[in-house]
């Protein structure tokens, strides 16, 4: 597969399983992290590594986040376990005069998108998920995140557990114009 092929084909693993990344693959995908642009060098982000009994942990810090009310408790305490590790990226805002905010959320994200395809190019299936616990207050609490700073995602990453099927490309047609 040719480099622009696999960017091509780029797409979400939902169904993980173990092996999770070994540390010498973890590595690897945090440095693929860290190689996004980055106006200003400012490096706006911080990455957590959730494996083994980080899950369960991070299953907890979920349900107590959670309204008992109005939430399906024992479908929050499951989510951590779609995959063996997951990576929190978040932001870690740096006032600069010539670099807003919005821009270092950009950033931020393109640091989950590289590493989610390094995971990918690794072997691995990952998935980008985000949902109303990545605008929890509690959770970015729990996940040492200042109320300043956001929950960019959280990075699901495994084995593929199924074979999947490569989903049909979107056409850019009505994305683009041109200018000459």
């Amino acid at each position: 597969m040719t480099h622009i092929e696999f960017l091509s084909q780029r797409q979400s693993t939902p169904f993980l399983t173990d092996p999770a990344p070994n540390a010498k693959h973890v590595e690897q995908i945090l440095a693929a992290g860290m190689r996004v642009p980055d106006h200003g060098c400012l490096q706006p982000w911080h990455f957590t590594v959730i494996s083994g009994h980080g899950l369960q942990k991070l299953s907890e810090l979920f349900v107590s986040s959670s309204n008992p009310v109005t939430a399906n408790l024992e479908k929050i305490a499951k989510m951590p376990f779609r995959a063996p590790m997951i990576i929190v990226v978040s932001t870690e805002f740096c006032a600069h005069e010539k670099v807003p905010a919005q821009e270092q959320l950009i950033a931020a994200g393109c640091c989950v998108h590289a590493m989610q395809m390094a995971a990918v190019a690794l072997g691995y299936g990952a998935m980008w998920r985000t949902g109303a616990l990545a605008y929890n207050q509690k959770v970015k609490q729990g996940l040492g995140i200042s109320e300043e700073n956001e929950l960019v995602g959280f990075l699901y990453i495994g084995t593929p557990g199924k074979a999947q099927r490569l989903k049909a490309s979107k056409s850019f047609a009505a994305k683009v114009s041109y200018w000459q």
